[in-house]
């Protein structure tokens, strides 16, 4: 096993290549595909807000925790099938690999349409409790009953592209998402200004994006390079899609406490909202804005981290722990510059950037920038979470992996957002987000320290 191992090390580029050049060839192409994921909402939201307004702003927020729930399918089913399947290309099993990116798609198309038949049976129910008021429920409703229609070809997409990444072609999984985002920019524009369609123009621009770039990975999987995919390794098996969920389990729950946290969130603005001088209103539009930007920030986080997750578990399969160091060391490193950029802007531009998405009152810039400022003051800090979370994935550590995705959102933050506002009222909301973020990279670091140590 020792041979086989260090023979697929010296054919395999992962294990002998640059870590600065691998690392840069695979997170590259992996944020353009995030930064291109990112630009679905916040073009709709761009759009939407210079055509609707700031309740047309409101009402994407409050759906987004169902953009958020088919992105958790997509790294559950797709960085769990791609670790595993890079884990076994590491320790010289391409036979029993093949079957981890079989099972993986299968699960993401079921994942996908499973979502898609919840959300279009009980839409209404799901966006009321997710905080929707009276006057935005409309514009939500007619939002999301068009997009759930795209939640199988989303995931499918996102999923698959790490599955394709895994095979050793990120530029075709960054052009799966560069097509489609492309595409739904020129229709919000036909759909939304030329046609008048409103939020379901919105919509319907950006599901015929998604399912562009769904059929451009199924095309991929028929043509899968390293190993021979074919209809036997899509049936499922217990013992796979197990040790699939349990390596995608870390990013799956970081983005299920992303929606737990934005639904209680969305509530806690409606409520404190309604009993300030903003109103129930202004803060959801605010805070939709802020996050959506934000995306773009944490597009070259989990780009990184998703670049780091082949070179990492390849090279810890291959018991090459000094090069596992190496690259995790290089993507901390980087991941800095980008947060020290991104809070710099955050924190001298809040104003503008609102603007970017329409008018509103003086009191809707107010809060929107000291949203900007409060919330995210600690931005230079929390890319090390999404990091340390998909390297303890990556080399199949799952439980640590979990735990670190649930420190920022649920073990911090959520408590927060239920004590700081019955203290503070609508203000205690914006300090729960710094807070957070600051108790997160602590702990962070001394785990990830602890394993460093250790190896």
């Amino acid at each position: 096993m020792e041979e086989r191992q260090q023979d697929g090390q010296m054919r395999n580029p992962l294990g002998t290549d640059n870590i600065g050049t691998l690392l840069r060839r695979f997170a590259v192409p992996s944020v353009i595909a995030m930064l291109v994921g990112a630009l679905y909402n916040i073009v709709d939201q761009f759009f939407i807000g210079q055509r609707v307004g700031s309740l047309g702003n409101a009402a994407t927020n409050i759906a987004f925790p169902l953009s958020i729930s088919s992105v958790a399918i997509a790294l559950l089913l797709g960085i769990g099938g791609a670790s595993c399947f890079n884990l076994d290309m590491g320790r010289g099993e391409p036979k029993r690999a093949v079957s981890f990116v079989g099972n993986a798609i299968t699960f993401l198309i079921l994942g996908g349409v499973l979502l898609c038949i919840i959300t279009e049976l009980y839409l209404e129910p799901l966006l009321l409790f997710f905080g929707s008021p009276e006057d935005v429920l409309g514009y939500a409703m007619e939002y999301t009953r068009v997009s759930a229609i795209g939640f199988p070809m989303l995931i499918l997409s996102t999923g698959g592209g790490h599955l394709i990444r895994a095979d050793g072609s990120p530029r075709y999984a960054m052009l799966c998402n560069m097509v489609g985002a492309v595409l739904n920019v020129f229709l919000d524009w036909l759909f939304v200004f030329g046609l008048n369609m409103g939020m379901a123009g919105a919509a319907l621009a950006t599901i015929i994006g998604q399912y562009i770039a769904g059929g451009m990975a199924i095309w991929y999987f028929c043509h899968y390079k390293t190993v021979k995919l074919s209809w036997k390794h899509l049936w499922p098996k217990g013992a796979m899609i197990g040790k699939i969920l349990s390596l995608g389990a870390a990013p799956c729950f970081n983005q299920l406490a992303m929606m737990v946290v934005q639904i209680v969130l969305n509530n806690s603005l409606k409520h404190y909202g309604a009993a300030s001088i903003y109103g129930a209103s202004i803060p959801l539009a605010c805070s939709g804005i802020v996050m959506k930007v934000c995306q773009l920030f944490f597009a070259f986080i989990i780009g990184i981290s998703q670049g780091l997750q082949p070179i990492v578990s390849f090279n810890y399969g291959a018991k090459n722990y000094e090069r596992v160091k190496k690259a995790y060391l290089r993507a901390i490193v980087t991941g800095f510059g980008i947060a020290i950029v991104a809070f710099g802007i955050f924190q001298l531009f809040p104003r503008q950037i609102l603007s970017a998405f329409g008018e509103g009152t003086e009191l809707y810039f107010q809060f929107g920038v000291r949203y900007f400022r409060t919330f995210m003051f600690f931005t230079f800090l929390n890319f090390v979470q999404p990091i340390t979370s998909n390297f303890f994935t990556a080399i199949g550590k799952p439980v640590k992996g979990i735990i670190l995705s649930l420190t920022r959102q649920i073990i911090f933050l959520l408590p927060l957002l239920v004590l700081l506002p019955l203290w503070k009222g609508i203000d205690g909301i914006l300090y729960t987000g710094p807070i957070a973020d600051f108790l997160a990279f602590a702990v962070c670091t001394f785990m990830v320290a602890w394993e460093l140590k250790k190896q």
